[in-house]
């Protein structure tokens, strides 16, 4: 990695990582507003809270416009290993969301996974930042990433008690045994 990073536009840059993440989240918009509607901020949120969860997004989309002009390294382990890091994210994101848009709306989502991950939207988030910061050796992106996870650590308290509020039982069940990121639910 570098200590200062590369700059410039090109066709091989981490854009291309970037406009699957930032594509795929209105292409459920535009043909399921519904899905998308229920994804959105819970009510009740502090204006702390309101204010972690808008820098949070703010980070995600700068380093989205960063990668514009952030060459990948072509050819060499740093983009091998962040490709795969890639893919694998948006095979959890792409499930993630077929989970989220087939559950019922009056039930909490469980299934798929969900069973691994109380919240594999925002962790296929976190990792797509690893990916791209791995795949165009970038400090910087490494960076955002952690202060991202930071952040979603924090904001994904109002998230929870909305949905214990919503669900009762069946969500505080679903709370005891699923990991908040990632791992083997507890039987």
């Amino acid at each position: 990695m570098q200590l200062i990073p590369a700059f410039k536009i090109g066709v091989a840059n981490a854009w291309i990582f970037s406009v699957i993440f930032l594509v795929l989240p209105f292409l459920i918009m535009l043909f399921n507003k519904e899905t998308y509607s229920r994804g959105s901020n819970p009510p009740g949120m502090s204006s702390r809270e309101k204010a972690i969860s808008y820098i949070a997004t703010i980070i995600i989309y700068i380093v989205y416009l960063y990668s514009i002009f952030l060459p990948f390294k072509l050819w060499t382990a740093w983009f091998y290993t962040g490709l795969v890091i890639f893919l694998s994210t948006l095979f959890i994101l792409i499930t993630a969301l077929i989970n989220f848009m087939t559950t019922p709306k009056d039930k909490p989502v469980t299934k798929g996974m969900y069973r691994f991950s109380r919240h594999p939207l925002y962790f296929s988030n976190f990792l797509s930042l690893i990916a791209i910061g791995i795949a165009a050796a970038s400090w910087v992106i490494m960076l955002a990433a952690i202060i991202f996870f930071i952040l979603m650590h924090i904001d994904t308290g109002p998230e929870e008690r909305w949905c214990k509020e919503k669900y009762g039982n069946a969500y505080k069940e679903y709370f005891n045994k699923t990991p908040k990121w990632i791992g083997i639910p507890k039987s």
